[in-house]
């Protein structure tokens, strides 16, 4: 019996095949996210139980509770999910591609790039433009930062090591810049980037959902239109020549996928960190190392991240909305640790 369920389109062309092991974990793994998310929708300052919080998603709840929920928590958490699946599908993107475990938006700077443009933005428009070009800004500033390191790193080719390297250097110039932005800035607008740099998904509305959601989706869905470029990459360059890869013309939209998904997530939610580097070490370990289960894995596992840190962040210190970026964080950074820890004889 064959333990594979194989995928197949002609137009657009693709394919990709999936464990059906695989399968079934990432069904209990959207359910676990359903199931939180509902729960996430009931806690707060105002406690509203599940059956109240079903009743107002339907639209047959009490009024009071039907704004709590659709107005002012729905679209939070929807934002949360869709902001960790980009990042963490950018995240696998890159560890294909650089074959490198330790890869995350942030290792080509487009994370560091996107959070540059977008506190300059803040700093120095000083309101003269609405807040709702901030993604766009954001967008224009992790593409730049992604080309900067692309075309450093161009040498008859990229090579995937050189590329890490020169992107860690951009992404610290671009840190640099962030910093340099935030002081030559008005004061008073200093806090309100600071906060929106730590990643914070606070005071987001539907406006802001329904500018995300068609841009991730679409990008989402090319990445699975490139699932087995994917799966070859990993193979290394001469492989992927072999079986009639044109692998710069691959990488390259590769890489543009990655920068705009992480980008937008960084234009709506500021600078959440580690998203993109643990979620494809989680799904890993969860569904093996197949592109066709590890994306999609992956964006359940990355949407279940930042929900749980948003959830953390709103309700933990009430009333103070704490940025999710610092709970991110917190968790990352010793994740991060424990992976150098483990690759430390390779």
């Amino acid at each position: 019996m064959n333990k594979y369920i194989v995928f197949r389109s002609q137009k657009p062309l693709s394919s990709f095949h999936m464990d059906k092991r695989a399968l079934a974990v990432i069904l209990v793994l959207f359910l676990v996210l359903a199931l939180g998310i509902v729960l996430s929708i009931g806690i707060g300052s105002v406690h509203i139980s599940v059956p109240d919080v079903l009743r107002s998603l339907v639209g047959m709840g009490e009024s009071a509770h039907q704004i709590v929920v659709l107005n002012l928590r729905l679209p939070r958490i929807v934002a949360a999910v869709i902001v960790g699946a980009a990042l963490a599908v950018s995240g696998a993107i890159l560890q294909a591609l650089v074959r490198n475990p330790l890869a995350s938006p942030d290792l080509i700077g487009t994370t560091t790039g996107a959070t540059a443009a977008a506190v300059a933005f803040i700093s120095f428009t000083n309101g003269a433009f609405s807040i709702h070009w901030l993604p766009l800004v954001a967008l224009v500033g992790g593409f730049f930062s992604a080309s900067l390191t692309y075309m450093a790193a161009w040498r008859r080719g990229i090579s995937p090591l050189r590329m890490a390297l020169i992107g860690v250097s951009i992404s610290s110039a671009m840190s640099a810049l962030t910093v340099f932005f935030m002081i030559a800035g008005p004061l008073h607008l200093a806090n309100q980037a600071l906060g929106w740099m730590t990643g914070t998904i606070y005071g987001t509305s539907w406006e802001h959902v329904f500018v995300l959601l068609p841009w991730v989706s679409g990008f989402l869905l090319l990445t699975f239109l490139q699932i087995r470029y994917l799966n070859i990459q990993e193979l290394g360059d001469d492989m992927a020549k072999g079986a009639g890869v044109n692998v710069e013309k691959k990488r390259l939209t590769l890489i543009a996928i990655s920068v705009a998904l992480a980008s937008a997530a960084v234009g709506i939610a500021g600078g959440i960190s580690f998203v993109g580097l643990m979620a494809p070490h989680m799904a890993r370990k969860l569904v093996g190392t197949g592109y066709g289960s590890l994306l999609p894995a992956s964006a359940i596992l990355g949407g279940m991240f930042v929900l749980l840190a948003d959830l953390i962040a709103r309700t933990l210190f009430v009333p103070l909305d704490i940025p999710a970026g610092v709970f991110t964080a917190t968790i990352g950074a010793p994740f991060f640790m424990y992976l150098l820890y483990k690759s430390r004889n390779r």
